[in-house]
């Protein structure tokens, strides 16, 4: 009897354990089969930015100072990765920024600066790099692999940085450069923000250029994601109006190049001696072997000068020039001068800023 009794208390015993045991698996089940609760609207996740060494299209500084703008990954531009035409629906932008091309917020020095009254400064140590000066001058250089990143330079001479024939590596990144009206030794004349006098390429990214006459001049080089704008206008010694060009190239050229996705605004009016937005005159030799693609062209007398008669090589593709400045983007026209016979010449998917496509005139 006190066996049965005895059994009978175990019995019960495991019995309340196991309910006890599938009472919590079913409260198990029943939470996690519950919704989950959405994050608060507070919480963001982490968006780490991919490191970047000087020269990279990333638009962001190598360094980890702390930056005064912003420096947005560049964008494709105005034609989609395949070449498709994408810049219809681009083209009808409130500014060039609207449509992904450079401007004020995403060119120019990201850093804190540091005033150097340079004046003018010959730079002759190869491999030199001019970081976060604030450069009241103008700088010559005599030496390879120099490379000015995150500066200023308010110039009040004939160029903002030269590079001299024989020497080769100049790197001009995230840099504002720009002069004063009115000084310099061309009554005002302060012709060049960047110029090449040399036979290799050198590279200007993600700069800020104003004032200038003939902002970027060179035969070679890469000029990419840069903004060219509110070029100066004046009068040269000779009394004349000085021809004006947010890119310019005399001929001549041995090596490639390349105008790639840069804003270039030339509003001087035709009375005050505009020229070209971009300008790639025969005046020193034959022009050969340019690319202009995916940038935003506006101004000159015809926003664009292809190189006449012997030009060979100039491919031009996938550009919107913009009618802010005239109805046909340049005073007079689109483009002046192009050789639809020269070797290697491509003109392809050039549009207004409207949408519509431009075709050039051969030249005569």
């Amino acid at each position: 009897m006190s066996r049965r009794t005895s059994r009978k208390s175990l019995v019960g015993l495991l019995l309340a354990a196991l309910l006890a045991v599938l009472g919590t698996a079913c409260s198990g089940t029943e939470k996690s089969a519950s919704p989950p609760r959405s994050p608060s609207a507070s919480s963001t996740a982490p968006n780490p930015a991919p490191s970047a060494t000087v020269g990279e299209a990333t638009g962001k500084p190598a360094s980890t100072s702390p930056s005064p703008k912003s420096s947005p990954t560049p964008t494709a531009g105005p034609s989609g990765p395949s070449g498709s035409p994408t810049a219809n629906a681009k083209a009808n932008c409130a500014s060039p920024g609207a449509c992904g091309f450079p401007d004020a917020d995403t060119t120019g020095h990201r850093t804190e600066l540091t005033p150097h009254n340079t004046g003018y400064l010959a730079i002759r140590e190869h491999g030199k790099v001019i970081r976060g000066w604030d450069i009241k001058g103008s700088l010559d250089i005599y030496a390879n692999n120099v490379t000015i990143i995150d500066s200023r330079i308010t110039s009040d001479s004939w160029w903002g940085i030269n590079l001299r024939p024989g020497f080769s590596g100049l790197k001009v990144l995230h840099t504002t450069i720009t002069a004063v009206p009115g000084k310099g030794p061309d009554n005002g004349g302060v012709d060049y923000a960047v110029s090449n006098m040399g036979g290799s390429s050198i590279e200007v990214g993600w700069c800020d250029v104003s004032v200038f006459g003939d902002a970027l001049s060179m035969g070679q080089g890469n000029l990419h994601d840069n903004y060219v704008h509110d070029i100066a206008p004046f009068v040269n010694l000779g009394g004349e109006w000085q021809h004006t060009n947010a890119v310019i190239s005399g001929g001549g050229n041995t090596g490639h190049l390349i105008i790639r996705h840069n804003t270039l605004l030339n509003a001087t009016s035709l009375k005050q001696g505009a020229s070209g937005s971009i300008g790639l005159f025969a005046d020193t030799g034959v022009v050969r072997n340019v690319t202009v693609d995916r940038n935003w062209i506006a101004g000159g007398a015809y926003a664009l000068y292809g190189g006449s008669t012997g030009a060979t090589g100039i491919k031009v593709t996938d550009n919107i020039f913009s009618t802010e400045y005239h109805p046909n983007s340049g005073g007079y026209g689109v483009v002046a001068h192009w050789n639809h016979k020269g070797a290697g010449n491509v003109w392809r998917n050039n549009r207004l800023s409207d949408g519509r496509l431009v075709t050039p005139e051969p030249s005569a």
